[in-house]
């Protein structure tokens, strides 16, 4: 197998030395394997937010880390296309459907709820438009009504079965369906949601080897669910550790001091600051 990793951060501020270590851990496993390629996507969705003076910063600062890429960036804006055709997909299967909750209501459910389905950091979406019917459904799109467009997880755990995916840290998983709840695959306002461009995108992209922090260990069952039903390849896994502050917490881009231009004007070379990472490299693997 020729390993395929790639990097995929959002161009709407500086990259941080999380950043640095995710994109080193991609780099090196590609360059571990012979003809072993490196990619660079820019995950530019979230247009409000996207800046393009960050596109230019984001690759300096690779190229001055030593991290180069193989061909051309992907940017995610240019992929609407293949992005709908995904989401046809899923709703002639009738796995989607669209949601008008407001995120204050959404609250308010919650709160009336005894115990609200409670997912890994927050409850998860209580359901409350997946029981609309095909007429509410239609009279509110109708009425432009701002919606999103929810995975229905039950009927699409139903469809596929019991499903796994293979991490190089942590064995095979036992994929939880549910354990999310019904996430938004698309919304009005950025169109494609993270959970079905990634899983698109790592596809076309023949992505063979995934890597990305463990904060995102528990998107992954979403990923392997959307794999399945659209009949994509299912890639290894390899969930790392986060680079966390001295109060340990994971960094932010606000988190300036650690922000890979700040580190590079302080005069540290490429290398000290890769070696910063080094604490949060995983133990599984060999770096």
């Amino acid at each position: 197998m020729i390993v395929r990793t790639r990097f995929a951060p959002s161009p709407t501020g500086p990259l941080h030395l999380g950043h640095a270590l995710a994109a080193r851990v991609a780099h090196a496993l590609a360059h571990q394997s012979p003809g072993g390629r490196f990619l660079l996507r820019h995950e530019d969705l979230d247009g409000p937010r996207v800046r393009a003076a960050f596109y230019q910063a984001i690759e300096d600062d690779l190229q001055w880390l030593g991290l180069g890429w193989d061909g051309e960036p992907l940017r995610q804006a240019s992929r609407a296309a293949a992005y709908d055709a995904a989401l046809t997909r899923l709703r002639d299967q009738e796995l989607i459907y669209p949601c008008f909750c407001t995120r204050r209501e959404i609250q308010d459910e919650w709160a009336r709820m005894a115990a609200a389905p409670q997912g890994v950091e927050s409850p998860v979406y209580p359901g409350s438009c997946r029981s609309l019917s095909r007429p509410q459904q239609l009279a509110k799109l109708n009425s432009a009504t701002p919606h999103a467009w929810r995975l229905d997880a039950q009927r699409a755990a139903a469809l596929t079965g019991p499903l796994t995916f293979r991490d190089l840290c942590c064995g095979t998983v036992a994929v939880n369906p549910g354990l999310l709840g019904d996430v938004v695959l698309a919304r009005k306002d950025i169109g494609c949601a993270y959970h079905l461009a990634v899983v698109v995108d790592d596809a076309f992209q023949q992505i063979t080897h995934v890597t990305r922090g463990d904060d995102l260990l528990a998107s992954t069952h979403v990923h392997r669910l959307l794999q399945a039903l659209l009949g994509l390849p299912e890639p290894l896994y390899l969930h790392h550790p986060l680079v966390r502050d001295e109060h340990g917490q994971r960094l932010a881009k606000r988190s300036d001091s650690r922000a890979i231009a700040t580190l590079r004007q302080s005069g540290l070379t490429p290398a000290e600051v890769l070696a910063l990472t080094d604490p949060a490299l995983p133990a599984c693997a060999c770096f």
